[in-house]
């Protein structure tokens, strides 16, 4: 799960010398996975999208980088054993659910999950098809950014319409139909408080979400599964402290299912600026207020408003406490500052803590910019909260020809940029002419 600014290029070479890791993923269970993923595609067939979305698959080992892959390369990078194909990742490259081009073919990419999860891995598989099929017929990502999802108020609009979107999947008829009105009021609240970041949450629950509801649709066998599941990856993402880089998914993915409900033709859809949510309440016959906020207040009564609202103190209180014990890093103790211009984040869910005004910190993260790429294995990283900018510690720094390094982090900066000293704190820059 884990993309919002999508980097332009990317050097597709391949490593070598790598030594291989124990894994789970032996080529005994990766053929049986591949066969798993083929099964799901070919049921669907097809119909939902108009397309059978199954082809090449690339399953990489966090920890070691290996590739363990469906097909072979059109260029021989990758070498046959036992049915598979195997090969290491480079380096410079992220590891995400994107398509890769890899020895002049296309794969769908699936980081594999530190344990052995069946349902897990059968979901990235798809989850990394879906996107090479949208790449395949043009529907592809501009980026959003979605800050104002970890700010109270947004949050608190968010958890009301998640738990109304809740009543809706488990319910029929008039309910149904109420506790969708009641979502598209939490939802329309929310968009009158932050006009300006609408689009961008078009866009996010639109890419994301579509391919959360296509992958949990193909990997479950019914309808209740499918909704069982649904709410599962609700549950665990309404847990997290920060929403803005995770919420988009599970939020497209429940509007999506209500869609499917009612027979939607999902292969109208060509465009990361379809709102799902307006064309749930097209097809659901929804009339909303002229300002939604008139009656969200009341509504919210109906939705655990004041439990909420403890949650959200509670996060609040730890928050603070966690930018008392961090602030100095980042404030006050010399470090490096890099400017994002055209980043693109690979990082775990649960490593994500919003430090109010001061940004995100990310306990770990890996970062490809046009200045080269980042890794932080500990730490922390300190990003913007308008992703202008992003600060680590200089604690430790050495250089090394075009390579840096400090306290838990290592950076590899691309031709025509530099590291330089900049008050008490380091700048990376593009060199002068």
């Amino acid at each position: 799960m884990k993309r919002w600014i999508f980097l332009a290029f990317l050097s597709l070479t391949a490593g070598c010398g790598v030594k291989e890791q124990e894994s789970y993923l032996t080529p005994a269970k990766a053929l049986q996975y591949f066969s798993k993923v083929e099964e799901a595609c070919n049921r669907d067939n097809g119909r939902l999208w108009g397309k059978n979305l199954h082809g090449p698959i690339m399953y990489i080992d966090r920890g070691s980088r290996k590739i363990t892959a469906s097909n072979p390369d059109s260029e021989g990078l990758l070498r046959e054993k036992d049915g598979i194909w195997t090969g290491s990742f480079p380096r410079e490259l992220i590891i995400s659910n994107d398509p890769i081009l890899f020895g002049g073919t296309t794969y769908a990419m699936a980081p594999l999950p530190f344990e052995e999860d069946e349902y897990r891995i059968v979901n990235r598989s798809i989850h990394g098809l879906f996107h090479c099929f949208q790449q395949s017929i043009g529907f592809t990502s501009s980026g959003y950014n979605t800050p104002n999802m970890d700010e109270k108020n947004a949050r608190l609009w968010l958890k009301l319409e998640w738990k109304a979107l809740r009543k809706a999947l488990l319910s029929e008829g008039s309910e149904q139909q109420l506790a969708i009105r009641d979502a598209l009021v939490f939802k329309g609240s929310n968009h009158e408080q932050y006009q300006a970041y609408v689009a961008d949450e078009i866009r996010f629950e639109n890419y994301e979400g579509l391919a959360a509801f296509t992958y949990t649709l193909l990997s479950t066998p019914n309808k209740e599964e499918n909704i069982r599941r649904l709410l599962e990856y609700l549950d665990r993402i309404y847990a997290l402290p920060s929403y803005s880089r995770q919420y988009g998914a599970v939020t497209g993915a429940l509007y999506a299912n209500l869609l499917y409900q009612k027979g939607y033709d999902f292969r109208t859809i060509r465009s990361e600026d379809v709102d799902l949510a307006e064309e749930v309440r097209k097809i659901y016959n929804i009339q909303l207020p002229e300002v939604c906020r008139d009656v969200a207040g009341s509504i919210a009564l109906n939705y655990e408003i004041e439990k909420i609202q403890e949650e959200e103190a509670l996060r609040e209180e730890e928050m603070m406490e966690r930018i008392h014990r961090r602030i100095s890093t980042f404030t006050e103790k010399p470090v490096v500052y890099i400017e994002l211009q055209s980043p693109y984040f690979d990082f775990e869910d649960s490593d994500i803590h919003p430090m109010d005004t001061l940004g995100t910190l990310y306990s770990t993260l890996r970062v490809s910019d046009n200045w080269g790429k980042l890794v932080v294995e500990s730490g922390g990283c300190l990003v913007s909260n308008n992703l202008r900018y992003l600060r680590i510690t200089s604690k430790g720094f050495r250089a090394d020809r075009n390579r840096y390094e400090g306290e838990g982090w290592q950076l590899i900066l691309n031709t025509g940029w530099e590291i330089l000293p900049w008050n008490e704190n380091h700048i990376v820059r593009k060199q002068m002419p």
